[in-house]
């Protein structure tokens, strides 16, 4: 179906302008989230980081806001014509909006530890999943914007595995004698890495779902 309203919308302003301010969204969150982990996970300091990473959720939730009054505008115009593909859209951007807050959330858990990260406790329980969710940004990406039903799909199982790997590092650390600092702070990074990866499967599996079954993809997948 999306496939179908892409197609059908291709050279026209107002789908041409909304998917180009939300595709800035996603870049400006994958770059949230690059410089967050070098911070978190490799303590590379950058001059200005916390400036760079509020401005950036600032301007993600601007474009979000923009988006938003864009399609209400549309179809307060067009209250008939495309009502699907509006849908689709207020869904999606949200999703996006909250990718630029929960990287802000990692930022904030960087501010949290007592001490620089240690690097080989969180190989040990994570095992660089920074860079598989760094991929599922890549995938998402190409999976919306091309509306790629090969990628959306792949986007469920990058999904499905970065979700049970962090329940696991959870259900680990609940029960594990790290000082109470380090157990607290690897407990969100789980949970809010798992957040962004259910997030960007949202916006990557809305072009092969039904509307009535966004955000619930996953849900769907397991009872089969």
């Amino acid at each position: 179906m999306f496939k179908n309203l892409l197609h059908f919308w291709k050279g026209k302003d107002f789908l041409n302008q909304v998917l180009e301010e939300f595709k800035n969204m996603l870049d400006d969150s994958q770059i949230m989230f690059d410089s967050v982990c070098k911070k978190l996970i490799n303590d590379e300091e950058s001059p200005g980081l916390k400036d760079k990473i509020y401005e950036i959720d600032r301007k993600v939730n601007s474009l979000q806001r923009d988006i938003r009054k864009r399609v209400v505008e549309h179809l307060s115009l067009q209250p008939s014509v495309n009502v699907p593909t509006c849908l689709i859209l207020m869904s999606v951007v949200k999703d996006a909006e909250r990718l630029g807050d929960y990287c802000k959330n990692l930022f904030e858990v960087s501010k949290l530890l007592a001490k620089p990260l240690d690097k080989g406790k969180y190989l040990k329980l994570f095992n660089n999943i920074e860079n598989e969710i760094f991929e599922l940004f890549e995938q998402t990406k190409k999976a919306f914007m091309e509306s790629d039903e090969e990628k959306a799909k792949n986007s469920w199982g990058y999904k499905r595995e970065i979700s049970q790997r962090c329940d696991g590092i959870i259900k680990e650390l609940a029960s594990s004698n790290i000082a109470i600092n380090e157990a607290v702070c690897f407990t969100l990074m789980a949970r809010y890495f798992k957040r962004i990866a259910a997030h960007l499967t949202n916006i990557a599996t809305s072009v092969i779902v039904p509307l009535s079954d966004l955000d619930y993809f996953d849900e769907k997948r397991t009872e089969k």
